[in-house]
């Protein structure tokens, strides 16, 4: 239905969006009337905390404890900055500066900074990373917050983290905002044999939930329902479900069957699913 094209439209121009969107259904069935940009948005704004993660991994992972001027790093298209405050190991702070006009990593542009804290070896419970966006954009939108992952690992063989969302904010290209803050129970459950190689490590996110704001006003609630499976070596998460509720949204977002790509579908409580991609 046209109708349904211009909304579809309307999240690819809004989101991490490189293949072109599609409904399963042409018939109307109501359809039209869901807005399919507040889950788009919402799924790219879990997409781009997950992106961050995943940097902050990388450049602590691999980092010393003596301070550094800037350097770059394998993976990482920003210079880097690495200062210890205190004159001791910890607390670490790693500054990404991916510059005013960005480069490229996975073919994702970034620009702006990174702010990186660390209180102790990501790996050791207790330790907090908290990652700042300082005037920063993926794919020219812009973020804004602070991410929050801490250990909780209580068993060794199971390294566990939160992962706490504040202050969040997408700003999309059209200029419309998205708020958002939510916090994820983090299980890491391959790879764990392997501290300095993140290639192998898998995380799985058994329970969750995260609240996003549009522009409109209209508060949106995703909350997990079927254990999301996110793979380091894949930028999107590759399987679990979502329940995403809010206005007239009521779906689930269905990541798939563990592929690392970037589909995912949405089914509306009426039945009818969206073919989506980021």
């Amino acid at each position: 239905m046209k109708k349904t094209a211009i909304l579809l439209s309307t999240i690819c121009a809004t989101a991490f969006l490189y293949v072109s969107c599609s409904s399963s259904d042409e018939s109307d069935n109501g359809s039209s009337s869901t807005d399919l940009t507040n889950v788009a948005a919402s799924l790219a704004v879990d997409a781009s905390t997950a992106m961050d993660l995943n940097t902050g991994l990388l450049v602590t992972a691999n980092s010393t404890t003596t301070a550094k001027t800037a350097e770059t790093q394998p993976g990482i298209c920003a210079a880097i900055t690495v200062t210890t405050p205190e004159g001791t190991a910890y607390p670490k702070v790693f500054l990404l500066d991916f510059g005013t006009t960005g480069c490229k990593d996975d073919n994702l542009t970034r620009k702006g900074k990174l702010k990186i804290t660390l209180t102790a070896p990501v790996t050791t419970t207790g330790s907090k990373m908290t990652i700042e966006r300082i005037d920063y954009y993926i794919n020219n939108l812009k973020l804004e917050g602070t991410i929050e992952y801490t250990n909780t690992t209580s068993v060794a063989t199971v390294p566990q983290w939160t992962r706490k969302v504040t202050n969040g904010k997408l700003t999309d290209l059209q200029g419309g905002v998205y708020t958002n803050s939510g916090i994820y129970t983090t299980k890491q459950t391959a790879g764990v044999d392997t501290p300095f190689v993140l290639t192998d490590n898998v995380y799985e996110i058994p329970e969750g939930t995260q609240t996003i704001t549009s522009p409109s006003g209209t508060t949106l609630t995703l909350t997990v329902t079927e254990t999301l499976i996110k793979k380091y070596s894949c930028t999107f998460i590759s399987k679990g479900k979502l329940k995403i509720q809010g206005g007239i949204i009521n779906g689930t977002i269905d990541y798939g069957n563990n592929d690392c790509d970037a589909f995912y579908t949405y089914t509306h409580e009426n039945g009818i699913t969206f073919s989506l991609s980021m």
